[in-house]
């Protein structure tokens, strides 16, 4: 049981998040139609989880193989070539990631040193930014989890 709630740990949080974005937006929706008053400032927390959402859905696309990857040349190819692709594959999504990594660090870094705060609630604006370079390990861990996995499949026939 804990090792299937670690290993689809992303689909349960996505789950989750859609189920607090549907609802906050429901909610701003019955607020504005029903009392004219929007409730403005849950666009910015449906947006900063949506930031979440994207890469908790990417990491599980990586998890169980099914991104957009090189499947269509790979599968054409000899066995030896195919594990050069997936090593391939795996390193070029990693340097994608690590690039978002490094990129966002500094992004983090000048909203700190500038002081910047969303605008509708008033939050620190790094606190919605520090969601990509966490979620972009989640992802690199999880690339190099479906590449082993996928070259374990190789190797297996």
């Amino acid at each position: 049981m804990i090792r299937r709630l670690i290993d689809h740990f992303e689909e349960i949080l996505c789950a989750l998040m859609l189920a607090v974005m549907s609802g906050i937006m429901f909610i701003n929706v019955i607020c504005r139609y029903l009392f004219r008053f929007s409730l403005a400032f849950t666009e910015e927390v449906v947006i900063g989880l949506f930031v979440w959402l994207t890469l908790l859905g990417t990491a599980a696309a990586f998890r169980q193989g099914s991104h957009l990857a090189f499947h269509f040349f790979t599968a054409r190819m000899p066995r030896s070539y195919q594990k050069w692709l997936i090593g391939l594959q795996a390193g070029l999504g990693v340097f994608l990631f690590l690039s978002l990594i490094y990129f966002s660090l500094f992004q983090i870094r000048d909203e700190i040193a500038l002081d910047i705060t969303s605008s509708g609630i008033g939050l620190p604006q790094w606190w919605y930014t520090a969601g990509l370079p966490v979620g972009c390990l989640l992802v690199i861990l999880r690339i190099l989890q479906g590449s082993w996995q996928a070259s374990q499949r190789n190797r297996e026939g």
